[in-house]
């Protein structure tokens, strides 16, 4: 910019003698003068980012969904949210009829429905039976069904939270859209079987939800559970109480993050280096720690995908990092726009306003996905509403919903003086 100035001021320089001798001084001395200072500038500019380690992004969460069939077993960075999802699972019709007499819940097996989250909470609130037919070595018989909600994933995700604990790092919101669309299909009626006979086709007609049927899907995230043993011997911690237990990450691979799994009593604090983590333990005996792999998202490895790949991201940036490792808390529009374009997923939406109201009564797109933090916290009915006014960037999905509300939830969590509900314009 200094550089283009110059030479503008000097091509209008009338006096083409002095125009050359001024040209050579500033081309022989000021030029190279400028680009050391840009140089130093860059230098400096990447000093005082690298000031702050952001060791955040080494536990960012990655998810997306594919079929039974298309799920690579060896693959290097994304791995079914539950190992039973890739075995095949027999229908016993004896558990079944067992537990249809004792009214107990039947669940035949588990689907998948391509719904935003409206439609969902429609369907949930109707309570609705679907006709369906067994085929079985008997024959055919017509049966009832009805859906409920699979929290399988939902289990999956809540589990992790006193893992972050634990291991003393912050909690941030896991943005898995897909976790809340699948349902437990439950044997409503059903004529007498024999015990002996064998199920061997399950069909339904879900209506006008049988275009969003996906059957046999599996979630996918690049979590991985391993199980290490300490490296030699426990030796006693510097509080001369507890004992810390060395894990070697050098062939798991020290790129990844890496979280301890164990109840509280076992675990004090959690240290960790490039190569090791080391746990502070009252245990005085070597053993076998659980670890919680957080695998780094590589794009060559990645692959094909059924669905797309979404995650609680952030942006690289030096503000968000500096916000991240100093938590103070600034009560602004500003710090909540700031707090939203944060995320990669912010770049399908744009905050357009924040309003505070005593209440709202009208149709909020948000849920939460820190459910377990809004029960710590207790009733929101006498809190006032904080609500985030979004405009979608691009066509609405049926994932759409839920992206809105991992960014709400994500708001929640620093606003909890408030009730915060997120609505499209």
């Amino acid at each position: 910019m200094i550089k283009e100035l110059m030479f503008e001021r000097l091509r209008k320089i009338e006096d083409l003698e002095q125009r050359q001798l001024l040209k050579d001084i500033v081309s022989g001395v000021f030029v190279n003068l400028i680009d050391y200072q840009d140089e130093m500038n860059k230098r400096l500019e990447e000093r005082i980012f690298n000031e702050i380690d952001n060791a955040e992004d080494r536990f960012d969460i990655y998810v997306t969904l594919s079929s039974k069939e298309d799920v690579d077993p060896i693959h290097e960075c994304l791995f079914p949210m539950r190992s039973a999802d890739i075995e095949s699972k027999p229908i016993k019709i004896e558990k079944l009829l067992e537990s249809f007499k004792k009214y107990k819940t039947a669940v035949l097996f588990t689907l998948f429905l391509e719904c935003d989250s409206m439609q969902i909470q429609q369907l949930l609130a109707e309570q609705r039976h679907f006709s369906g037919r067994l085929v079985t070595t008997e024959g055919q018989v017509e049966i009832k069904v009805s859906l409920t909600r699979n929290t399988d994933y939902l289990q999956e995700i809540d589990r992790l939270y006193p893992i972050f604990q634990i291991n003393g790092l912050p909690w941030k919101t896991i943005n898995h859209p897909f976790a809340y669309k699948f349902f437990d299909v439950n044997l409503v009626d059903c004529p007498s079987l024999n015990e002996d006979v064998e199920i061997t086709e399950i069909i339904i007609d879900l209506e006008e939800y049988e275009q969003k049927k996906r059957l046999n899907m599996v979630p996918l995230w690049n979590i991985e559970r391993h199980t290490l043993k300490n490296v030699g011997f426990p030796v006693p911690a510097v509080d001369k109480v507890n004992f810390e237990h060395v894990l070697s990450l050098r062939k798991t691979g020290n790129q990844h993050g890496y979280l301890v799994e164990a109840d509280e009593q076992s675990v004090r604090y959690v240290k960790r280096s490039d190569n090791e983590l080391t746990v502070v333990s009252p245990q005085d005996k070597s053993g076998v720690w659980e670890l919680v792999k957080i695998v780094k998202m590589e794009d060559e490895k990645i692959g094909k995908l059924n669905y797309e790949l979404v995650s609680n991201r952030r942006i690289e940036h030096f503000m968000h990092k500096f916000a991240s490792k100093y938590t103070a808390s600034i009560k602004t529009k500003g710090e909540i726009t700031r707090m939203i374009n944060s995320f990669e997923v912010a770049n399908r939406l744009e905050l357009v306003d924040v309003d505070i109201l005593d209440s709202f009564s009208g149709t909020s797109f948000s849920h939460s996905a820190n459910p377990f933090l809004t029960e710590m916290i207790g009733d929101n009915g006498h809190k006032k509403t904080m609500l985030l006014k979004f405009k979608a960037k691009e066509e609405r999905s049926f994932i759409s919903n839920d992206i809105l509300s991992f960014l709400v939830s994500e708001v929640q969590r620093h606003f909890f003086e408030y009730k915060c509900e997120g609505v499209w314009l």
